[in-house]
């Protein structure tokens, strides 16, 4: 069934829907170059709460050389959270914030991850850790997860262990993952000061001008 018809049938048979979509325009927020045209949806989820399991599904392909990826946010408790990658294969960025008086620096950076990963694998997102995941294959990407879901409003961003708001003043994570030569590279985030740690997967960084 297309995503269409599904988007249909959940808001016709449901008081709220599951339902929810990232659109180019939001996704201009946290995107290396927000003027470069992409699709109008970026990925799509199901959202069934920690009971039923969230789905989200990536579009393939690049916007201004970058691929699609999910917006991203950072854990505000401890509260786990597991990614089952159902098909595709993609990249998973993690970054945790330096701390000053017990309050989190937005843009500096104490460990910065890069984790590949294909369908099969399950990843344990590690507590107050920022995440977001990126599609770096040909195909749509899939996921299920266990978050758990409430609120109202922006249903994309339901999650209530979720702030966005850190990703959005900082236009994205430190760094942003981009297509050289047919494969994955990292393009560095001007708007953070520093990484303190950073693995970063084997991957190059290179400058990337659109």
């Amino acid at each position: 069934m297309p995503l269409r018809e599904v988007r249909y049938t959940l808001n016709c048979c449901m008081s709220e829907s599951p339902f929810a979509v990232r659109p180019h325009e939001k996704m201009k927020e946290v995107l290396l170059y927000p003027d470069a045209p992409g699709p109008a949806e970026h990925y799509w989820m199901i959202r069934g709460g920690s009971k039923k399991g969230n789905i989200t599904v990536w579009e393939s392909g690049t916007v201004g050389g970058e691929y699609i990826k999910t917006y991203g946010h950072y854990h505000v408790d401890d509260l786990p959270e597991i990614y089952w990658f159902v098909s595709g294969e993609g990249i998973i960025l993690l970054q945790k914030r330096v701390e000053e008086n017990g309050k989190p620096v937005n843009d500096r950076i104490e460990e910065f991850k890069v984790v590949p990963v294909k369908a099969g694998d399950e990843f344990h997102i590690p507590p107050r850790w920022g995440h977001l995941v990126v599609n770096t294959g040909n195909t749509f990407l899939v996921t299920k997860d266990d978050s758990p879901v409430a609120g109202i409003g922006d249903s994309a961003s339901m999650p209530l262990h979720a702030d966005y708001k850190p990703i959005q003043e900082m236009k994205g994570f430190a760094y942003f993952v981009v297509e050289r030569d047919g494969k994955p590279a990292l393009v560095k985030n001007p708007n953070y000061k520093e990484v303190l740690k950073e693995d970063l997967a084997g991957l190059e960084v290179v400058n990337m001008i659109y």
